[in-house]
């Protein structure tokens, strides 16, 4: 099973599925709408211009699929919703090469518009979705044939997770997991589904299980007196990559939580890792790109001012730079401009406080205006930070956070950020009991992720770096 492969089959067929539609609406154009204005044949032409297009056209419509997270999960997809995406994003498509390309074109009528915007869109619909179904049809059979499976980890050893091992494996149809073992919540040996499965350890080593066995999917089949672990579970999960499932009760069948996507299945309810839709967060990621490319450059006669005052104000590096956790708990190396002595940190990390000697004069003035975290848009551009997010912490402080607070944990599902709901809300922290009191807000940008939220933080950094309001 190769993700990666399957993705660039449905890329290619939709970059051919484009240039051929595209060739074939030009061809419609001149036949029988510039023939029949100029009441002549009116030729094909296959010159540079057409040639450049035949290239810009399809890449247009690869970074529209891509953008609407087309692309995501090639070995997860529904008939039923692959024909929806490709009717909205081709309905979109084609209106946007209408007004930029077709709308100029001469006409005898309003007809000949309405005429090639149909052409254009029953051109490229179908000539994209005939591929795509026919891949995806495969793809389906051979996963229902056992050919192509997910290795699935059980996350339990008892009852449930016997009822879910049995209901797997005596379906007519694979559903495509491939059950490599179980972890055990309560540390118990004789659990009922060792029978079936193998352990592979408890869940105090679940995520190096994960990583060892190369886990795509995690089923959370635990008792009811195992409730209490599912926080912990929760967490642990939401640090790694794979796709989380769990048996629905009763109540949530009742409710509409469980959402049938076969037939075929065992009834799971999807834990989902999309704290927004896809094509935000594909735009939210070319934003970080594009304005801290801009920051950088435009603001680079203030870098050589901030490095001069630093360097003439106190001895030591222009840039400090440590180490940070980032998404899914990777560490990574932060960048700023040293706004403290030299050495600040000289025993152990400690963190800053309104009236810290340790801060220089000129670190005061970059921390008001926040102008020490302009080397902070250089981590965007490597993907590792946001311009929104939370703000990343150190290892050290996150162990003594953890257990007060093990929802922390919740924060690593985004990248963090240069700016945060926190830090605008609530300012810098000072103690581990500060950070936890921050924690409440990040948690609620991330509950309520969107473009709209993003832009509004960034209005307020501004508003708050205008007004020196950053320490």
């Amino acid at each position: 099973m190769n993700s990666r492969r399957q993705k660039i089959k449905y890329i290619l067929f939709d970059f051919a599925a484009s240039a051929v539609a595209w060739t074939l609406f030009n061809q419609f154009r001149k036949i029988f709408i510039e023939s029949h204005i100029f009441d002549t044949r009116v030729p094909m032409k296959f010159d540079l211009k057409f040639i450049i297009s035949l290239l810009i056209i399809p890449v247009f419509w690869i970074i529209l699929h891509y953008i609407s997270g087309y692309y995501k999960n090639p070995f997860h997809r529904s008939r039923l919703t692959e024909l929806g995406k490709t009717i909205g994003i081709t309905l979109l498509g084609v209106t946007i090469l209408f007004f930029a390309l077709i709308l100029d074109d001469i006409v005898g009528s309003h007809k000949n518009y309405y005429a090639s915007v149909s052409v254009l869109f029953l051109l490229q619909f179908t000539l994209t979705y005939i591929p795509r179904v026919i891949l995806t049809s495969i793809t389906i059979s051979r996963i229902q044939k056992g050919i192509i499976g997910f290795n699935t980890l059980i996350v339990g050893g008892n009852g449930r997770a016997m009822q879910v091992t049995q209901d797997l494996q005596s379906q007519k149809r694979s559903s495509g997991n491939k059950i490599i073992g179980f972890i055990s919540i309560n540390n118990n040996s004789k659990n009922l589904v060792s029978k079936y499965l193998k352990q592979l350890g408890t869940l105090k080593n679940l995520k190096e299980v994960i990583h060892n066995y190369n886990i795509a999917e995690v089923i959370i089949a635990i008792e009811s007196t195992e409730q209490e672990a599912i926080g912990d579970i929760i967490n642990k999960l939401n640090e790694t990559f794979v796709s989380i499932k769990t048996i629905p009760s009763l109540y949530d069948i009742l409710t509409g939580k469980v959402k049938m996507n076969t037939i075929y299945d065992t009834p799971l309810i999807q834990i989902t890792h999309e704290l927004i839709p896809p094509w935000q967060a594909v735009i939210k990621q070319i934003i970080d790109s594009i304005i801290s490319l801009l920051a950088l450059i435009l603001l680079f006669p203030l870098t050589i001012f901030l490095v001069i005052g630093i360097k003439l104000t106190s001895k030591g590096p222009v840039i400090y730079s440590h180490e940070r956790i980032g998404q899914y708990g990777e560490s990574f190396r932060i960048y700023k401009f040293r706004s403290m002595i030299k050495h600040a940190e000289r025993n152990r990390p400690e963190l800053s406080s309104k009236d810290d000697s340790r801060i220089t004069s000129f670190g005061r003035f970059m921390r008001k205006h926040r102008f020490d975290e302009i080397p902070n848009f250089i981590n965007v551009l490597k993907g590792e930070m946001s311009l929104v997010g939370p703000r990343p912490e150190r290892r050290y402080y996150i162990e003594q956070i953890l257990p007060k607070a093990p929802h922390y944990v919740h924060l690593q599902k985004v990248k963090p950020g240069i700016t945060s709901w926190g830090q605008i809300k609530f300012g810098y922290a000072s103690s581990i009991d500060e950070m936890i009191e921050r924690l409440k807000y990040d948690i609620i940008y991330i509950e309520n992720m969107s473009l709209y939220v993003d832009f509004k933080i960034m209005i307020y950094t501004l508003i708050t770096i205008i007004k020196g309001r950053g320490i």
